[in-house]
This record gives C-alpha cells, structure tokens and sequence, in this order.
C-alpha cells in the first residue's frame, strides 16, 4: 500500500482543485487501491443541491473505473475554521460516504483525517463505521 502520507499530500493538493463556489467548503479524498495506485478527487457542488459530489465519492469512483476494486488506505482534507485565524476543526466523512468506503474496504483499512495545514486524526473505516451495512450475499470489496 501506498503511505498515508503520500495520500494525505493527493488529498490536500487536490482539493485545491474543488468546485465549491456555494459554500466554500473545499474536501479533497485520495485513496489507495490493491495495487498501490492512488486515485484523488475533489468535492463537486451544484446550484441544484443536493446534487453535488462528495469528494471521497468521486475518488471511489475513479477507483473503481480504473479496474481495482479493493481500497487500502484512505486520506480525507477538508475543515473549517471559526475564523481566518483559528484553528481548523476537524471533518470526517459524511454517512453516505463511510458506508461507500466500507463497500470497498476493511474495518482495519487505515483512514488519514487532516486539514490544509496538517493531520488531525489517523483512525479506521471500522472506527469511522462501526456497524456497516453489508448485504449477506456479498462481501464488502468483492461485488462486480
């Protein structure tokens, strides 16, 4: 797998490039699949909300598009502060998107949370999700 750091430093770079013009809460997701590739994307708004895309989404996306099909490891950038000068507050994935990386993930699968200036939690998808939903028929990462 690729290190935390280097997708901590996709995400960041990449939610540079967000589409957040409504809200100006930029998040930038990268992620690393089987084969230690990584795949990073920022959040999409839209004027007609909720329509918008999540970036952890779209980089589950580009994963998947690429023909892995496994994530080992995730990096999630994003926060906000109070003020210009405050601190950054910390910023998880939303619901929808922890079951989305619980689909292609383990509980162990490692999770880097930070903001633009730095890490502010390492943790889990399991930790993230504790009870993900999983249908019996299929195990998380292995649907076609």
């Amino acid at each position: 797998m690729t290190g935390l750091d280097a997708l901590f430093d996709a995400a960041r770079s990449v939610r540079e490039t967000a589409y957040a013009p409504y809200s100006r809460f930029r998040v930038g997701a990268a992620l690393c699949d089987e084969a230690g590739r990584i795949h990073a994307t920022a959040n999409v708004e839209n004027a007609a909300y909720p329509v918008g895309t999540c970036a952890e989404a779209g980089a589950i996306s580009a994963l998947i598009a690429s023909g892995a099909r496994r994530i080992a490891g995730v990096a999630v950038v994003g926060g906000r502060r109070d003020d210009e000068t405050g601190p950054w507050r910390l910023i998880t994935p939303c619901g929808a998107c922890r079951q989305r990386l619980a689909e292609f993930a383990g509980p162990d699968t490692p999770v880097r949370l930070g903001s633009p200036e730095g890490v502010l939690l390492d943790t889990t998808v399991g930790a993230l999700l504790p009870h993900a939903f999983a249908l019996e028929e299929t195990a998380p990462g292995d649907a076609s």
